[in-house]
């Protein structure tokens, strides 16, 4: 007997269509969770990054990997940005959230292909979310930020799954020390960008040092034998051009005349010098001077009517600086000659040039902003270790900042993604119908992050995870993977602690981009 034939109707071809572009997004999505995967905890690789300049960066970080990669697939771009979005939200924890998008996908394709309608998945996973984050506050421990060792242990933790994770110990305490010096009483949040991270290559990551005023990476400058130490400094920082005026358009004046020659230098000079006088009276005996497009911002005539006043001088400040700097001296920057006063100077009080292994910088200390502002001085022996040192001291800051929002620890080591498993696993038996395969879905995908760690450490992944949910089951809730001894044991005796921030808005990010790769049935192409 023949087989009726079958006749497509529309509906069946949609479903299709939707079936077809739901798996390509979930396939491009785990893609880049695999690629970030392997650089999660203290023994994950590195990834070494060239790009099409043939600049090399080498680096663990999550975030930094998925920005340097150049991803076509729009779904695959969303887990970039959620990479980025836990940078800004948290700071660290950018590798956990893509590699748990990238379970919590996997675990959603599994059930889609059991014929579970998208909408009652992405519920579920709301309702699993709102529930981690209840748990995970269950299970973290109150911190004092008073309490110095804490923090320190705290950041010491972060900078452990880094590139230069042997000088952890020597960074940490820099990092807290920085925040400590610049966060206000009963604050509830804090501005990372009154810490300034200054780069200087030469020396080695243990030359590293918190500075309590300003650093600049130019060298004075010398012409005529300026000054190089000023005590009791005196500080302006301008805006305007120390060097003769130049015609607005391109214009050209021919001078024939040998004494008109002579009158125009000298009216140039006298102009320069005008200027010098003006900035010398103020009292003022530190210039910095931001950097300008238009014409040279000094030239050698003012250096020399600068050098002779013994005024030290400080050129090329960038405009981005200028807001740092006029908060730590006192400052007021000045846009015209006219009003340079001595009471929109700074003061500090020594302002010398240091060398250092390659070159020179300039230091300035004792000044007023000192409790509002401070500069991390950070060297190494090559580029690549430097801006890898700049991106972990970073991290370690976020960690601290997300305290600072958040004044709780909880354990890591992948304890309280295997504690959410137990519990949602648990939890899951109490709820009716679809919703307890999804949360117990969920549940599963929340063990990728202990079965990552133990995988990375080259420890029997299995294994280890069955231990781990075992003593999690017993009610020790504080046990996760420790990597150094290559067992199972008490994380927090360890010290092993993450801010809770950190796991809340990987676990709300991660599941908020995955509910929305999940509602997208159809991708329309746009000329």
């Amino acid at each position: 007997m023949a087989t009726p034939a079958v006749r497509n109707t529309p509906k069946a071809t949609d479903r299709t269509q939707e079936r077809s572009v739901r798996e390509s997004n979930i396939i491009a999505a785990k893609a880049v969770a695999d690629a970030v995967r392997t650089s999660l905890g203290p023994r994950g690789m590195d990834k070494m990054i060239q790009s099409p300049s043939g600049e090399v960066v080498i680096t663990n970080d999550g975030a930094t990997i998925l920005k340097k990669m150049q991803v076509s697939h729009p779904t695959a771009k969303m887990l970039v940005n959620l990479s980025a979005s836990q940078d800004v939200e948290a700071g660290d924890g950018t590798t956990t959230v893509t590699v748990i998008a990238g379970a919590m996908l996997n675990a959603a394709e599994l059930m889609l292909k059991k014929g579970i309608h998208p909408t009652v998945i992405s519920e579920s996973f709301l309702m699993a979310s709102k529930k981690s984050v209840e748990i995970l506050k269950g299970m973290s421990v109150p911190v004092d930020l008073a309490d110095r060792d804490q923090l320190i242990k705290a950041a010491s933790t972060s900078l452990n799954s880094k590139v230069i994770s042997n000088n952890a110990s020597l960074l940490a305490p820099l990092a807290v020390d920085a925040l400590l010096s610049i966060l206000q009483p009963n604050a509830t949040n804090v501005d990372l960008k009154d810490i300034a991270v200054v780069k200087r290559l030469g020396g080695t990551i243990d030359d590293t040092e918190l500075v309590k005023g300003l650093v600049f990476t130019q060298k004075a400058t010398h012409a005529a034998g300026g000054p190089t130490k000023v005590v009791d400094a005196k500080i302006g920082l301008i805006q305007f051009c120390l060097s003769a005026p130049k015609t607005d358009i391109e214009q050209n004046i021919v001078v024939s005349d040998y004494s008109q020659m002579d009158r125009i230098l000298k009216e140039e000079r006298k102009y320069i010098l005008d200027m010098c006088k003006t900035i010398s009276k103020s009292g003022c005996n530190v210039l910095l001077i931001q950097k300008s497009i238009l014409r040279d911002a000094v030239n050698e005539l003012s250096l020399h009517f600068l050098a002779k006043m013994k005024i030290l001088v400080v050129k090329d400040i960038e405009r981005e600086d200028v807001e740092f700097i006029c908060k730590t001296c006192g400052c007021v920057p000045i846009a015209n000659v006219d009003t340079f006063h001595a009471e929109k100077l700074g003061k500090a009080d020594l302002v010398q040039e240091q060398t250092t292994g390659e070159g020179k910088v300039i230091r300035i200390e004792g000044v007023p902003g000192a409790g509002k502002t401070c500069t991390l001085l950070c060297k190494a022996s090559n580029k690549l270790v430097l801006d890898e040192s700049e991106r972990s001291l970073h991290d370690a800051l976020c960690v601290l900042r997300c305290l600072v929002k958040q004044r709780f620890l909880t354990p890591g080591g992948g304890a309280p993604e295997m504690q959410l498993s137990y519990q949602l696993s648990k939890w899951a038996n109490t709820l009716e119908g679809m919703q307890q395969y999804c949360v117990r879905a969920f549940a599963e995908a929340m063990e990728v992050v202990p079965y990552t760690l133990a995988e990375n450490a080259g420890l029997d992944a299995i294994q280890v995870v069955t231990e781990l949910r075992n003593r999690h089951a017993n009610g020790e809730t504080n046990c996760g993977i420790n990597v150094r001894k290559g067992r199972v044991t008490n994380i927090l005796e360890e010290h092993v602690l993450v801010p809770l921030l950190v796991h809340t808005s990987a676990i709300s990010l991660a599941t908020e981009c995955v509910r929305l790769i999940l509602k997208i049935d159809d991708i329309v192409i746009t000329r």
